[in-house]
């Protein structure tokens, strides 16, 4: 009579392969968490970026006068020196919405250190509530260094209010951190080429 080829499993093999069973069910399952993270509460939502680094070439026909790149989808603005030696890369604030967003090439027409504000006159329709000046200080939404750009109204420009970078929070500038607008503040001068997208 012929042995067949298939034995009935031994004790250490059952052990051994529950315990495998166990250990691949778990992993499994931190993967599927740390793959799709659970939502803690209904209402927890997730700011999620498209963040990508752009290369100049693809929008600037030279560095001439150095050039920024503002990219309102990731939320960055990226610098280039005249010479090509010096690349930045900042995270920022936004405009809130499309119709507050322009988009296309300008150029930094003047610098400003402890810019004062004040509001448009859109915005100052759209809150009425607003000073209409605030000088240099903690209280000035432009922060601590401006640029001002061709186009009327826009700046590039720092924030005393850090929760707003990383968001659509402004109503048509591009901010960054004081830290950081001061360290671009002194790369750009008067010419540098601006394109946002």
């Amino acid at each position: 009579m012929r042995k067949s080829n298939l034995a009935l499993p031994g004790r250490r093999q059952v052990i051994f392969t529950g315990a495998a069973s166990v250990l691949l069910t778990s992993v499994t399952t931190a993967r599927a968490q740390s793959a799709e993270p659970r939502m803690t509460s209904p209402t927890l939502r997730r700011n999620a970026s498209s963040f990508r680094v752009n290369d100049w070439r693809d929008h600037f026909d030279t560095l001439k006068n150095g050039v920024i790149l503002a990219d309102t989808t990731s939320m960055m603005l990226q610098f280039w020196s005249e010479d090509g030696t010096v690349a930045k890369l900042y995270p920022t604030s936004v405009p809130l919405s499309d119709d507050l967003t322009r988009l296309g090439y300008t150029e930094v027409t003047r610098k400003v250190v402890g810019p004062s504000w004040a509001p448009t006159p859109a915005m100052k329709l759209r809150n009425p509530e607003w000073p209409d000046f605030v000088g240099p200080g903690p209280d000035n939404p432009l922060g601590t260094h401006a640029l001002y750009l061709s186009w009327q109204y826009y700046r590039v420009h720092g924030t005393n209010d850090t929760r707003k970078i990383g968001r659509k929070s402004s109503n048509g500038c591009i901010g960054l951190y004081n830290e950081q607008i001061e360290e671009l503040f002194a790369l750009a001068k008067v010419g540098t080429q601006v394109k946002l997208i």
